[in-house]
């Protein structure tokens, strides 16, 4: 089994979320970064992504949630590195037409084909993006979807702790390892 890197969120998940109880269980998976708190800066998390998959030749799994995987767009959009493929799960959703804070170059990176394997989980309730939104990253970032009908923003409010289907979907992404 190749690398696994989990990109959290925009903050750090609940004890029982599915992404923490997986750092908990398993010691060969590293955060890429340490999840912290909010506020959420790309450019404070893009450089420690790099680090993350830079430090080993083995190949990595990237397993995001949330804002998490937009952090995995825009990293794959810059870098290059031994990745294998990547689990995004829960997207949120930006606006290209309502978003002045971000730049062009990061607008133009969510909506690039990623350069390797991806499988984007969607949930048709998620509050941060309508099915149709993760539908479209989907085709943008050449990413097999998902469909998990009612399940929020999969994480621990919507009942995501244990999570077996996720593990997997890892498995799929690392089969070719």
């Amino acid at each position: 089994m190749p690398r696994v890197l989990l990109v959290p969120g925009r903050g750090k998940p609940r004890r029982g979320h599915w992404l923490q109880r997986w750092a908990d269980e398993h010691p060969d998976h590293r955060w890429a970064p340490e999840p912290t708190g909010p506020p959420y800066v790309l450019d404070e998390r893009l450089p420690a992504l790099r680090d993350a998959v830079a430090a080993d030749d083995e190949p990595a799994v990237l397993v995001a949630h949330s804002a998490g995987c937009l952090t995995t767009v825009v990293w794959a959009a810059r870098h290059t590195g031994p990745v294998l493929g990547a689990l995004l799960v829960a997207p949120p959703y930006v606006d290209p037409e309502n978003s002045p804070d971000l730049d062009a170059d990061v607008l133009a990176a969510l909506r690039r084909r990623l350069p390797f394997r991806a499988i984007l989980v969607a949930s048709r309730t998620d509050p941060w993006a309508t099915f149709a939104q993760s539908e479209r990253y989907a085709r943008d970032w050449g990413a097999e979807l998902v469909d998990l009908g009612d399940a929020g923003h999969i994480d621990t409010g919507s009942g995501y702790g244990p999570w077996p289907e996720a593990e997997r979907l890892i498995a799929t992404l690392s089969a070719a390892h």
